[in-house]
């Protein structure tokens, strides 16, 4: 009889144990969500903070022809007012959703200050929903870089965000905030998406030492197919998985959230750690340099009396003016290549031999002549550049690829 009630009635000892697991297990799953969030809310603060710096600051110098172009496809179009316009509200309200998103899941601002808390959300779903339609202009009518699948993908997210953000406001408004709090963060998990692939991207290029399943020249590829949905859809299956955790799971299954949560903010850190590296610290740095740009300097030189011009400007004033202009390697590889989107492919191959001619020791220099050739449809001149590409640096994948493409030994 002593043994069936020992049975049915588990003792003192087995009952702490399992009390202490699962106390355990609740520590490390709150541990793992304040290491998420603090990593997270770290490469956001960084990556609005560039945004900023490097837009914000070319705008009010007058230099977004070229500043705007670099990064984003039909970044500045001259004539083209409305879609210059979905530009610049499409970059404020990524440095407004950045910020004002982080602030709502602060306790202290949200039990301290609710009058701010609530007004602050509406901000927020608003600025989600103007990035998120500047976003689909930007993709169908502006024209942006990708295939369909990119384009449809980056779609499908942003109709996500705007149908997210409505039931987050809906069920604020209903008073569930149970529902509420559960939709915040899907539309924030979504709304970070923009970072999640950033790290993801430059993190695979510093482990594959250059670009993994995609081709760079049309950035197109299975991989940045793949990481333009795993962008959103792997981090709304890691908040079910934590919300079943947390809610109806038992220790084990919280713990192996927890363990795994883990292992993808680590990741997440190292990806944002690559980003910051590679282009986050060398645009704020550019941005804040005190220094003429030698780049738009070159490109008003261009339109008014051509490329030959250009040229002559950029010896004579590196010789009398070195201190006053900007003259690193990306001012003439930036206005290179928006030569070589404007179909400008003689002008863009002209900069880039002035830029070998000034950095005659820098594979990327010769990468970027080799593109312009190759674009021009000079193969021999092509192939040319882009073995002295990789006779300067053999781990520069994409002169070896693109030798490979053009079929030479």
């Amino acid at each position: 009889m002593g043994a069936q009630v020992q049975t049915i009635f588990p003792s003192a000892s087995t009952t702490q144990k399992r009390y202490s697991l699962q106390r355990c297990a609740d520590t490390a799953l709150k541990a793992a969500v304040g290491f998420w969030f603090v990593v997270l809310v770290v490469g956001q603060l960084v990556f609005a903070f560039t945004v900023a710096s490097y837009y914000g600051l070319a705008a009010v110098r007058g230099n977004t022809a070229l500043a705007w172009t670099k990064h984003i496809t039909h970044g500045q179009v001259p004539g083209d007012t409305l879609g210059n316009f979905a530009v610049a509200m499409h970059l404020a309200s990524a440095v407004i959703v950045i910020v004002a998103g982080m602030m709502q899941f602060i306790p202290q601002v949200r039990i301290g200050f609710p009058a701010f808390h609530r007004w602050n959300g509406r901000l927020y779903v608003v600025t989600a929903f103007t990035v998120s339609l500047a976003g689909l202009y930007m993709t169908w009518v502006r024209g942006s870089v990708g295939d369909f699948s990119q384009h449809f993908g980056s779609s499908l997210m942003a109709v996500l965000i705007m149908v997210f953000a409505g039931i987050a406001l809906r069920s604020a408004v209903a008073r569930d905030f149970q529902a509420h709090r559960r939709w915040v963060l899907r539309l924030y998990l979504v709304v970070s998406a923009s970072l999640f692939i950033r790290a993801g991207l430059f993190l695979s290029l510093v482990l594959n030492h250059g670009p993994f399943g995609f081709d760079p020249s049309t950035f197109t590829g299975p991989f940045l197919t793949f990481m333009t949905f795993a962008q959103y859809l792997i981090p709304l299956a890691v908040l079910e998985l934590y919300l079943h955790a947390k809610e109806r799971g038992g220790a084990p299954s919280r713990l192996a959230v927890a363990a795994g949560l883990s292992l993808l903010t680590v990741a997440l850190g190292l990806g944002i750690l690559a980003t910051s590296m590679v282009l986050w610290l060398p645009s704020i740095r550019q941005a804040y340099d005190s220094r003429k740009s030698i780049a738009a300097t070159l490109s008003a030189t261009i339109v008014s009396s051509g490329v030959n011009d250009a040229a002559r400007l950029y010896r004579d004033l590196k010789l009398v003016a070195s201190a006053k202009y900007n003259f690193d390697e990306n001012e003439l590889n930036t206005l290179g290549y928006q030569l070589i989107k404007t179909k400008k492919f003689n002008e863009a191959i002209s900069i880039f031999q002035l830029n070998v001619e000034a950095y005659p020791k820098s594979s990327n220099a010769y990468d970027s002549l080799g593109e312009a050739y190759m674009d021009n449809g000079d193969r021999a001149q092509a192939i040319a550049s882009y073995q002295k590409s990789v006779q300067l640096n053999a781990r520069n994948l994409n002169a070896v690829k693109m030798l490979e493409k053009l079929n030479a030994p």
